[in-house]
């Protein structure tokens, strides 16, 4: 069987079949930041946490302002496979990588200025900030890896393929592990210990990555040509697809940190205690994106067959069970909340306030679902212009909604962040009958 066989109509299992391995892998990933805070705080210095933590932080929003690689590739690839075009499967996985070998090599070449203008924004101490520096300049190295990572995560979730993903994964995750274990309580390398594992694992995953993606390749009905790859049309729509999830991940990037720093505002206690509640959402996120996935490979597949029942069946039970999921995650934030914020922090002030705002941190997973499920069926879409300009009108929302519930203090914050919610589900929302109207004709 090669991956451009005919395309049977989804059913739960085959939902759950793609988004439960996702989940899984998510639920990985924050393993890397646990053990590297671990595995520094045996160190007798505290600046060394301070420092992977600040410089750790610059990454996430680097990597994640390029997080369009994996995401773009995944609706091309889903629609190439639903349009049973062999050549453009493999093309895609092409287009992807080369994108990832220019952009890396950019961030690797324009290192300098990205470091000074992150280390200026963030206020850390000089003991920190040299650590932090030194942790930078190695990992930065990563850049090419790290995309190269996203393109085939993308390209094999595109093809349902998400337990494949699952294991690179894994691979990434585990190999960081062993590597810090080595390097830092081994080797006693220290800020750079940690910096250099995660260097080589991303390099490890990547190298495995495309070997997979090799042999893979070999059982598809295509071939990979220069033609089809430089392709000028369908470079540009690769190019215009990526440029138009990139605007909208930075316009979602702005929320987020606009949301940190307002909380700044109001105090260390208010910080403290909405950065413990963030957490709730990022847990619910992990959970969500796996369905958010599976809307992604499976509506891509049905745009890419040109099928309306497929697309109905698509969107109806990935959002079924992401709706049942984020109830789950709701009741249990709201009943474990209090326990897990003991556990999270044991700042009696920060307990207090976390408690305060818990009703919020637990209404997310319901209130945002919606928003994440219409993104993944957008992306697999490859609706790329409608999601930029659904997020710009949502930041123009939330940034008034924030305006006008300010006198509120930080319960005005967080309304206006759930406001941000229903202004992205409901300015995506509106596109919606257009795309089907685009499988109707």
């Amino acid at each position: 069987m090669t991956a451009l066989d005919d395309h049977p109509r989804p059913t739960h299992r085959s939902v759950l079949a793609l988004a439960v391995p996702v989940m899984l892998s998510n639920v990985s990933t924050p393993l890397i930041g646990i053990v590297d805070t671990a595995v520094v705080g045996q160190i007798p210095d505290p600046a060394h946490i301070g420092a992977v933590a600040v410089a750790a932080l610059v990454f996430t929003f680097v990597f994640w302002a390029f997080g369009f690689l994996r995401m773009g590739t995944t609706g091309l690839t889903a629609q190439a496979l639903g349009a049973r075009d062999g050549d453009e499967l493999l093309a895609c996985l092409g287009r992807a990588m080369l994108i990832a070998g220019v952009v890396g090599a950019g961030l690797i070449a324009l290192q300098w200025p990205i470091r000074e203008t992150a280390f200026a924004l963030l206020d850390g101490s000089e003991r920190v900030e040299a650590l932090a520096r030194e942790y930078f300049d190695i990992r930065i190295w990563a850049a090419p890896m790290t995309l190269a990572n996203y393109a085939l995560l993308g390209w094999f979730i595109g093809q349902g393929r998400s337990g494949t993903a699952l294991v690179l994964q894994l691979t990434l995750n585990l190999s960081n592990v062993a590597l810090d274990l080595l390097f830092v309580l081994g080797l006693g390398m220290g800020v750079a210990g940690v910096a250099l594992g995660t260097l080589l694992a991303e390099s490890i995953a990547a190298v495995i990555g495309l070997g997979v993606a090799w042999v893979h390749a070999r059982g598809v009905d295509g071939r990979l040509s220069r033609a089809r790859l430089l392709d000028a049309a369908r470079l540009a729509r690769t190019l215009a697809v990526n440029r138009d999830i990139m605007i909208r991940s930075m316009a979602l990037i702005f929320v987020l940190l606009w949301f940190v720093a307002q909380g700044a505002r109001q105090g260390e206690v208010v910080l403290a205690a909405n950065a413990v509640l963030m957490h709730f959402i990022a847990t619910a996120s992990y959970f969500l994106d796996g369905l958010a996935f599976a809307a992604e490979a499976l509506v891509g597949r049905a745009v890419g067959a040109a099928r309306r029942a497929l697309l109905d069946s698509a969107v109806f039970l990935t959002t079924f069970w992401a709706v049942l999921l984020a109830g789950v995650l709701s009741l249990a934030f709201l009943l474990a909340g209090p326990l897990a914020i003991d556990v999270l922090t044991v700042d009696p002030a920060t307990r207090l306030a976390a408690r305060e705002h818990l009703a919020w941190a637990a209404m997310a997973p319901l209130i945002g679902v919606w928003a994440f499920q219409l993104d993944g069926i957008f992306i697999g879409a490859t609706r790329s212009a409608e999601m930029r300009n659904a997020m710009l009108a949502s930041l123009a929302i939330f940034l008034a909604a924030w305006w006008a519930l300010r006198g509120w203090g930080n319960h005005g914050l967080w309304a206006a962040y759930h406001v941000c919610y229903v202004a992205r589900a409901l300015t995506l929302g509106r596109y919606y009958p257009r795309l089907t109207r685009a499988l109707d004709t």
